[in-house]
């Protein structure tokens, strides 16, 4: 080992000397003496050197405080040659209490017009002081940060260009590439920069569970640290993804990188560049997975769709477009698959566009319109609670499924730190094993809604299971809603 690279060992050079041996003895077959074999797969020099000059190192820094020390100042004689040293370690004073450090990073980024600005991670930049911005001739210029989106980890630069002609690459269609395209990744893994690796796409539509709108490209292009915020190329040139992220348990490339494909991409960073922010569409629901259990209990011959828990109150759909219950199957067009989905394609939504949601409402098909509001404005409003405002009346005690269900009243909402929005059934008591328990039900939950239909005390809750049971339902749909009012589904087996 020299340096940290590997030279050929002893054994390395027998194992080579034997297989040179072997090539001299052995008669290679037909189509490997060809002409065309010979010669290897396909140059991509000329690609690679069109696009190096678009692709960027990006280095930043940031000052960060020293920890308190109260360490006394040592006493060196006169002329000690560890004067200097002791001058320079303690020159802000006694004990040093305020001495910093400066720490750099290093990632990626890429040209996208000559106007100057500059496409990459989020982390890339997070928290720096100081960004610059790094060509592949080595010139170098100072970047002003225009915005962020976390969501989506990514981030907008711009520089001032001067006299320098700066050559942008365009972006590409990420909905047309198909597993086992090429890709070319640029960047500057461990410093190393214009790096370039070779590889395809092994797969599309990754979630890797770092965000809400996660539909990475997968590639085995080798992706290091550094690579962050550096381009993913189509054969053709285009920006087909960001890279971002790579799985690896020793650090560096294994063959499995993530780049956030470009048609999630361009709508952040053209928002990034016009507001400095982004403007995402809202719904207004709280929504969850559509499971076996859960699509069996709706009488759904498929599990699809985003099942919605829940309803903002404040939001788009606070009127009661859309109610908790619904699957939402199809959104302005295009249909929900899974849960996942949904987020994604409504936040590429423009706000205030009206659009079709087709929804399935206690079994039956519907299309609902819904004008679309403003994620960002929204937020403050997510942890706000929704429901219908209903009135516990005084039942017995009753024993369901495994649960002991009771009064709502004034002295049960004492005891389980019960919002006084939540409106209901209480759940007083599990029983160990029982159905109820199996779904990881509590005592100090409510029961808002058994079969999609609202509940005020426990002997609604008891006739609506024996009905499920006489129509042949193995399981019952639960709305219930925690202490803090966050409503979900569950599905709990009929004995």
């Amino acid at each position: 080992m020299t340096n940290g690279f590997t030279t050929l060992s002893a054994f390395g050079r027998l194992a080579s000397a034997l297989c040179l041996a072997m090539t001299l003895t052995v008669a290679q077959p037909p189509h490997l003496a060809s002409p065309a074999y010979a010669q290897g797969p396909a140059s991509v020099a000329d690609l690679a050197e069109k696009l190096l000059p678009s692709v960027v190192n990006i280095s930043t820094s940031q000052n960060v405080g020293g920890t308190e020390r109260n360490v006394p100042r040592p006493q060196a004689p006169e002329g000690s040659p560890f004067q200097d040293f002791f001058d320079e370690f303690f020159k802000d004073g006694p004990g040093n209490n305020n001495r910093g450090r400066r720490v750099q990073s290093l990632g990626s980024g890429f040209v996208i017009d000559t106007t100057g600005f500059i496409v990459t991670n989020n982390h890339v930049i997070a928290d720096a002081d100081d960004i610059e911005v790094i060509f592949s001739d080595g010139a170098k210029l100072p970047a002003k940060l225009i915005g962020t989106d976390t969501k989506t980890d990514l981030a907008l630069l711009k520089i001032e260009p001067g006299a320098r002609t700066l050559v942008p690459v365009p972006w590409g269609d990420s909905d047309k590439s198909r597993v086992g395209d090429w890709v070319m990744a640029i960047g500057n893994p461990f410093g190393f920069g214009g790096s370039v690796t070779l590889g395809i796409i092994s797969a599309r539509g990754r979630d890797i569970n770092s965000g809400p709108y996660d539909n990475y490209i997968q590639t085995d292009a080798a992706i290091n640290r550094g690579n962050s915020g550096g381009p993913l190329f189509n054969v053709d040139g285009e920006v087909i993804g960001i890279n971002t992220a790579i799985i690896s348990p020793t650090g560096g490339s294994i063959g499995i990188g993530f780049a956030i494909p470009s048609e999630l991409a361009r709508g952040v960073i053209a928002q990034l560049g016009e507001f400095g922010e982004t403007r995402r569409g809202w719904l207004g629901v709280r929504i969850q997975p559509v499971t076996d259990d859960i699509a069996e209990s709706l009488g759904m011959a498929n599990p699809e769709g985003a099942l919605v828990a829940g309803i903002i109150e404040g939001g788009p759909v606070a009127g009661g477009e859309i109610q908790p219950g619904d699957v939402i199957v199809s959104f302005d067009g295009k249909p929900i698959v899974e849960m996942r989905d949904l987020p994604r394609i409504v936040a590429e939504s423009p706000v205030g566009k009206a659009v079709d949601v087709e929804v399935m409402r206690k079994g039956v098909r519907m299309t609902v319109k819904v004008t679309l509001g403003r994620l960002e404005d929204g937020e403050k409003l997510a942890s706000a609670t929704a429901g219908e405002d209903q009135k516990a009346e005084q039942p017995a005690a009753v024993q369901v499924l495994g649960m002991t269900l009771g009064d709502l009243d004034d002295a049960a909402r004492e005891k389980f730190g019960i919002a006084p929005e939540v409106n209901g059934v209480l759940i007083a008591e599990v029983a160990e094993g029982s159905p109820a328990a199996e779904r990881e039900i509590e005592p100090g939950m409510v029961i808002a809604e058994v079969g999609q239909e609202t509940v005020k005390n426990a002997a609604d809750v008891a006739d609506r299971i024996e009905k499920l049971k006489q129509g042949g339902r193995r399981n019952a749909l639960l709305m219930l809603a925690a202490t803090t009012g966050e409503f979900r589904f569950v599905t709990v087996r009929i004995e």
